[in-house]
């Protein structure tokens, strides 16, 4: 399993709101985890914080996640002490992994015993887990209960990926070296000799001068990938899984020479398939067969890369992991394929799902259910249309249309304001006047106005949305009066009730209307004592009286 880094941030979802009160039919962007059997012991309070998340153990039963704060948890069985709490205990509920406090995880894999390996966004590597045969990389085979800094041959070194096989491990530095550690009965790590490494050693031979940019492990086998697409493998060899056209271990790197002139980004590795992906969006897999896992429509082993038929869109992401005998791909036309062992069954062609990313297949029909890589909220390395827009909002520098209210400007574009206003689209049509003089609503509430055609929310107070209403009402903006009634709604209290109510009646607003009266009723004491109540309108007096009258409000 290889793990890529990534640097991500999303606002607080469980923030309060506070007034002036924001209204938005909008909902705020998470990591779904909901297909993860484990993710059912978190609240849904708990789920909502949730940034990046690993699951993993010999039956998906144990997982790592990092919140919006930053904070780590872990929860699960606990097998060897790979929760890392500095105990063997099991634990159903969420507990903070302290131990990484102030640390920021940019990649994450683990081994079958299992056994964590994690590098930080500042490059350091840290592991903990099952240890029998030196994996963790610290010099020894005690388990380790807590996370230890992994320093020695990488002191120096920035770790900007990492992968485990069953019992080894694998890293990637910024500067293209691969280092390896744990065990090697089958040379999978690389030094030449089939003694098991206990620190961090790097990989040398035909990689000695080549700069790897993505490396990944079988359960027994390792892949680098080098910046002129060649593919380097090494270790077990069975069932022909390093693609050399043979069934013999190789205790160095070898390069895949069936794969000359053609060049490959990405690697992914199964319990003892290859996958590859090139740059062309052409996916080939070699190894084992046996549950259909290369696609090839058969269950021969191939020991030569293989050419899979997904579909005529190209393949921009492939998914393998060492514990799985399973396979996916997502298409650029958003297709997730799935095939090889899914849920007992033996799927031996690329079968096209209804799901949108290939973690889901790994959560649906993986066995066991475990990431292939590590959750994460996708990173917004690019603004949406919508973000745009709202980011364009009462900018000088691009306006073309200037609105004078109350002796202030408000920046606006002609053209996104007949887009999304009827009333606009007429008056703009032949208007070639850059400034428009507004005297019929206030500062606040046009502007208010004007933001909400570029980011279809509101901002305001309940008084201030009532102004707002006014202005819904006379452009006949049913969408923003139905935000204004809301924001009115989220802030009616006792003393601006009639205020509230009376807003209702004048505009129109029957659904407000009735929400306000029966608070009224329901407060009635304490509102007729408000000044509100004192000063209110004859003839909405009468009425209010009458309507209460009928509901028995007055009634010992």
């Amino acid at each position: 399993m290889s793990a890529l880094p990534s640097d991500l941030e999303i606002s607080n979802p469980r923030e309060k709101l506070t007034k002036p009160v924001q209204a938005t039919l909008s909902s705020l962007k998470m990591l779904d985890v909901g297909k993860w059997p484990i993710f059912s012991l978190c609240s849904e309070e708990e789920l909502q914080l949730i940034r990046q998340a690993c699951v993993f153990g010999s039956a998906g039963n144990e997982v790592l996640y990092t919140t919006v704060n930053d904070e780590i948890f872990v929860l699960g069985t606990n097998c060897c002490g790979c929760l890392g709490l500095g105990d063997v205990q099991s634990t159903i509920e969420p507990r903070r992994l302290d131990s990484l406090n102030g640390k920021k995880i940019a990649c994450l894999s683990y081994g079958s015993g299992p056994h964590i390996v994690l590098a930080t966004t500042e490059g350091e590597v840290f592991t903990w887990g099952h240890n029998a045969y030196s994996q963790l990389g610290n010099g020894t085979t005690n388990h380790g209960l807590v996370p230890c800094h992994i320093s020695t041959n990488l002191s120096n070194k920035q770790v900007i990926e990492v992968a485990c096989g069953s019992y080894h491990s694998l890293v990637l530095t910024s500067d293209g070296e691969v280092f390896a550690w744990g065990y090697n009965n089958s040379g999978q790590v690389g030094s030449g000799s089939t003694v098991n490494q206990p620190i961090p050693r790097r990989v040398t031979g035909c990689l000695q001068n080549k700069v790897v940019v993505t490396i990944a492990c079988g359960q027994m086998c390792c892949m680098a990938v080098v910046d002129t697409g060649e593919v380097y493998v090494w270790g077990y060899n069975g069932n022909g899984q390093l693609g050399l056209g043979n069934s013999g271990n190789q205790p160095t790197p070898c390069r895949v020479a069936a794969l000359q002139g053609i060049r490959v980004q990405r690697v992914a590795c199964g319990y003892a398939h290859t996958l590859v992906l090139t740059d062309e969006g052409q996916v080939y897999a070699w190894g084992a067969n046996s549950y259909g896992q290369l696609g090839t429509g058969n269950k021969s082993n191939q020991s030569y890369p293989t050419p899979v038929t997904v579909e005529k869109d190209r393949i921009i992401e492939i998914a393998a992991c060492h514990s799985t005998h399973t396979s996916a791909a997502k298409t650029q036309g958003g297709h997730v394929y799935m095939w090889g062992q899914c849920r007992g069954q033996s799927v031996i062609l690329p079968h096209l799902t209804h799901f949108s990313c290939t973690d889901d297949v790994f959560a649906c029909f993986a066995t066991p259910a475990v990431t292939w890589r590590l959750l994460s909220v996708e990173p917004d390395d690019h603004l949406t249309v919508a973000e745009s827009l709202k980011r364009e909002f009462d900018n000088p520098d691009t306006a073309d249309l200037k609105f004078l209210v109350d002796g202030k400007y408000i920046y606006a574009h002609k053209v996104l304001l007949k887009i999304r206003c009827e009333h606009f689209r007429s008056s703009l049509e032949d208007n070639e006047d850059d400034i428009v003089e507004m005297s019929e609503f206030s500062y606040p509430v046009y502007r208010a106005f004007l933001e909400y055609l570029y980011t279809d929310s509101i901002s305001l107070s309940p008084e201030e949305a009532v102004g707002l209403l006014d202005l819904a009402t006379f452009y006949r903006e049913n969408r923003l009066k139905k935000l204004c009634q809301q924001t009115i709604k989220q802030g009616i209290c006792e003393e601006n009730a009639i205020a509230l109510l009376s807003a209702a009646v004048k505009y129109d607003a029957q659904d407000l209307e009735e929400f306000c009266f029966r608070f009224c009723i329901n407060h009635l004491t304490v509102v007729t004592q408000t000044s509100g109540f004192a000063e209110m309108d004859h003839d909405l007096l009468k009425n209010f009286i009458s309507k209460a009258s009928r509901v028995g409000a007055f009634k010992n």
